[in-house]
C-alpha cells in the first residue's frame, strides 16, 4: 500500500462531517449535512487527591481563568513572574497538590514544577479542590523551532490524529483534541498589536500555530509562547509582551477582556484550518479579519492519508485509509462544542499537496497568496482537483453549479 494521498482528494471526502466547509478551488462554499460515525473523545483522566474544605471557605465560587507556568520553563515564569508584578491585586490562593496558586479578581494563576505538557488534567483538579468552575485555562510556555526565529505564537491543543497504538511523546492521548479557546484569533490579533507597541516586530514573528501536544484538559485552552531559543526565552521584553496580552486579555487591567465568547457572538462564523504547514500562513490570513473567531488548525501532519492501491486508476475516495478522518472529525466536534451558538466552517489549504502517513512533515507551505473570507480563490499556478483526479470531475461540476447552497 503506497502512503501519500493528496490533501486535495479530501474535499469530496467531507460529506461525513456535519458542517460547512470553505472550498478554496472552485471560490464557492458548499454545505454537508450527513452525521459522522466517529466519536470524540473529550474525557480527561481525573487524579484521586484529598482537600481540606475548611481551607476553601474564603474563595469565592464563581467561573474562573486559569493561567498555568511551570518554574522550569523561562518562556513560562517570566511571563507570569511580569504578570503578577502588574498589579498589587494579586493574593495568595490555596496549595494544590503542592502548586502554588495566585488570585485577581477571576483569574488564578497557578506555577508548578512539571513539564508544561504533562501535566493532565489541572482544570479538573482545580475544580474538585476549590469547588470553582474552571471557564478556560491559558499555559504560558516556550516554543521551539528549526530556524531559531524568535516568535511569539498562539494556538489549540491536541494530537487528534494519532490512533491508540501511538506513543504521546508531547502529551496529551492519541485521538483526543482540547476544547479550542474561544480567544485564540481575538488574542493573535491583539499580540500582534502588543508586540508592535512594544517594538518587538520584526525581529519577533506574531504567529498562530497548528493543533499539537498536550495536557490533557477538558475546558477550552491555548497555549501562548516564546520562541524559539534560550536567548529568547529569557527576553525579558518578551515576557512582559506576553503579560500584557495575557493582563489585557482577561480584563485584569479593568477592562472587558478581549475574545470573550457570549451569547451575542452567536452566529458568528468560527474556522477550523484543514492543511497547510505548521505555522497555518493560509489559515492566518483569514484570522486576520476581525470577524472571524477560530477553532482548531490542523496542519498536513495531521492528517495521515494512505492512497488504497498503485495499480488502481480509479478508485472510491472512501478507500482512502489513514487518520485523517478521525483528525477532522475530532477538531470539528470540539470547536463546535467549545463556540456555542457558532457557524463553525472548514477552511482547506490546497496549497499542501500531500499527507504523508507517518512523516511528521507538511509540505508546500510557502508562497501562498492571500486568501480573504468574502471572496476565496485557489491561486492560478495550483492546479484544480478535477483535472488531477479524473474520476471526481463529475462531482465538482455539481459543486459548482450549487453556489446558492450557503
Amino acid at each position: 500500500m503506497r502512503k501519500g494521498a493528496a490533501l486535495k482528494d479530501i474535499h469530496p471526502l467531507l460529506q461525513f462531517l456535519k458542517v460547512p466547509f470553505l472550498n478554496v478551488t472552485h471560490s464557492v462554499y458548499t454545505k454537508h449535512f450527513i452525521s459522522s460515525s466517529l466519536k470524540v473523545d473529550t474525557q480527561a483522566y481525573v487524579r484521586d487527591f484529598s482537600r481540606t474544605r475548611s481551607q476553601l471557605r474564603w474563595i469565592d465560587r464563581k467561573m474562573v481563568t486559569l493561567v498555568v507556568a511551570t518554574t522550569c520553563d523561562p518562556a513560562s515564569i517570566g511571563p507570569a513572574s511580569a504578570l503578577l508584578q502588574m498589579s498589587s491585586e494579586w493574593r495568595p490562593g490555596p496549595l494544590l497538590q503542592d502548586i502554588p496558586s495566585f488570585i485577581n479578581g477571576r483569574v488564578r494563576l497557578l506555577k508548578h514544577d512539571q513539564s508544561i505538557v504533562k501535566e493532565d488534567d489541572l482544570d479538573m483538579r482545580w475544580e474538585e479542590f476549590t469547588g470553582e468552575t474552571v471557564d478556560e485555562i491559558i499555559f504560558l510556555s516556550k516554543h521551539t523551532a528549526v530556524s531559531n526565529r524568535p516568535a511569539l505564537t498562539v494556538h489549540p491543543i491536541g494530537v487528534p490524529h494519532l490512533q491508540s497504538y501511538e506513543e504521546c511523546v508531547a502529551g496529551g492521548k492519541p485521538g483526543w483534541a482540547g476544547l479550542p479557546c474561544p480567544r485564540i484569533g481575538a488574542w493573535y490579533r491583539l499580540l500582534q498589536a502588543v508586540a508592535e507597541k512594544q517594538a518587538l516586530t520584526p525581529e519577533f514573528e506574531i504567529t498562530l500555530e497548528a493543533t499539537h501536544h498536550g495536557p490533557v484538559v477538558s475546558k477550552p485552552t491555548m497555549f501562548v509562547e516564546i520562541g524559539s531559543t534560550e536567548e529568547y526565552w529569557k527576553r525579558q521584553d518578551a515576557a512582559h509582551t506576553v503579560a500584557l496580552v495575557v493582563w489585557q486579555g482577561l480584563g485584569l487591567d479593568g477592562g472587558s477582556g478581549v475574545g470573550n465568547w457570549t451569547e451575542a457572538q452567536k452566529g458568528k462564523k468560527v474556522l477550523v484550518g484543514i492543511g497547510g504547514g505548521h505555522y497555518v500562513p493560509r489559515h492566518m490570513d483569514i484570522v486576520r479579519k476581525e470577524d472571524v473567531w477560530v477553532g482548531h488548525l490542523l496542519s498536513g501532519y495531521s492528517l495521515p492519508m494512505e492512497e488504497p492501491s498503485l495499480k488502481k486508476k480509479e478508485y472510491d475516495v472512501n478507500e482512502i485509509g489513514g487518520s485523517w478522518k478521525q483528525a477532522i472529525s475530532v477538531a470539528v466536534a470540539t470547536t463546535q462544542e467549545a463556540f456555542s451558538g457558532g457557524k463553525v466552517l472548514v477552511h482547506i489549504d490546497n496549497k499542501n499537496k500531500k499527507c504523508f502517513a507517518g512523516t511528521g512533515n507538511a509540505v508546500g507551505t510557502s508562497g501562498h497568496s492571500p486568501a480573504s473570507w468574502g471572496n476565496l480563490r485557489c491561486p492560478s499556478n495550483i492546479p484544480g482537483m478535477a483535472r488531477r483526479h479524473p474520476q471526481w470531475q463529475d462531482k465538482f461540476l455539481l459543486i459548482k453549479k450549487k453556489k446558492n447552497l450557503l
